[in-house]
């Protein structure tokens, strides 16, 4: 491939250092524009990342004809409106966790992008992490029988300065929610993709320690449509904080990874070990800047790809929706205290 494609980012905050430094090595991808509210934010950007053109209204920004794709990196309940704006403006999508933030904003989304014909991608990098990879395959290929029992283990620390940095941080309105939407959903994410769709779930959610209007701390019981059950753990309110663990137990195996690595991997009557990975360690359970630059390299490749090839990205908005849909049916158990079906 040849093509450079001309790359805009909305919202230059936190994550929005992840798409920059990717872009920068990505071999067809070029951050040709950035755009925040707070103009100081937008110049340091674009001069950091030699971006050349620089904007304080999106809308301004969309109507440059050079722009190929657009990062969407602002608070998550932003989402949706801006990803419908930027198909309005015929250009590539690649929108950040959550898509969006409640179930008829997700079901607008996907009917309006779809309607309109324009790619989509979502941003899920703990997909991408090689330790992850190799389990999602070994668990499809059968060898370790059936799925039994299914757990993700996400004790994230966050203080409370982090959330009194940004008013938006812990808020129904533009979060979504607490230590389930905004840490969590990773994590969740990463267990339907290997374990697969839930079919209910019974859950508590709960704010212990910090002065938040969400949660801080969950439990959630599940039961899956293969049959499977299993729990999650969700929390930033423990410290230190601990590594992002699944625990996938199959009726021939076991299969234990955290950000350290695959801890365990045993097959009953066989001698298989686990496969050597090399990988980055995640360390963003205790400090969200702490992303490595590879975790963002591979979905704006994806993505790079998916437009020039005329192919779909790896993690569609249908498919970005699974674990928001989950963390939402978790709200409303905690809510009502009762089971609920996805």
């Amino acid at each position: 491939m040849s093509k450079i494609l001309n790359w805009a980012i909305i919202g230059c905050g936190v994550i929005s250092k992840s798409h920059c430094d990717a872009l920068a090595v990505c071999e067809n991808t070029k951050l040709y524009a950035v755009c925040d509210i707070i103009e100081e934010k937008a110049k340091a950007k674009a001069e950091e990342y030699h971006a050349e053109k620089v904007f304080t209204d999106y809308h301004e920004m969309l109507k440059d004809p050079n722009i190929d794709v657009v990062s969407i990196c602002t608070p998550s309940g932003m989402h949706g409106q801006m990803c419908k704006d930027v198909a309005d403006a015929g250009k590539a999508i690649l929108c950040e966790k959550p898509m969006e933030i409640t179930k008829e904003k997700m079901d607008d989304l996907v009917e309006y992008i779809e309607k309109k014909g324009v790619k989509m991608g979502c941003v899920f990098q703990r997909r991408c992490d090689n330790k992850f990879l190799e389990v999602k395959k070994a668990v499809d290929s059968g060898r370790f029988g059936k799925v039994i029992l299914a757990d993700a283990y996400l004790k994230y620390f966050r203080s409370q300065d982090y959330y009194n940095s940004a008013g938006w941080r812990a808020t129904w309105e533009l979060d979504g929610g607490g230590s389930l939407m905004n840490q969590g959903v990773h994590g969740i994410d990463l267990l339907t993709w290997i374990a697969g769709d839930v079919e209910s779930v019974f859950a508590r959610c709960e704010t212990q320690v910090r002065n938040i209007e969400v949660e801080d701390t969950a439990i959630a019981s599940l039961k899956f449509k293969n049959g499977a059950i299993g729990n999650i753990e969700g929390t930033t309110s423990v410290y230190p904080a601990q590594d992002t663990r699944l625990e996938i137990h199959c009726e021939k195996g076991s299969i234990i990874v955290s950000d350290k690595g695959i801890l365990q991997w045993k097959i009953e009557g066989s001698d298989e070990e686990a496969p050597e990975i090399i990988d980055p360690v995640f360390k963003m359970k205790d400090d969200p800047t702490k992303l490595p630059t590879k975790s963002h390299v591979i979905p704006i490749t994806d993505m790079a790809n998916a437009v020039i090839n005329d192919t779909e990205p790896a993690v569609t908005p249908r498919n970005a929706r699974k674990a928001v849909d989950l963390i939402l049916a978790i709200y409303k158990s905690s809510q009502e205290k009762r089971e609920i079906t996805l």
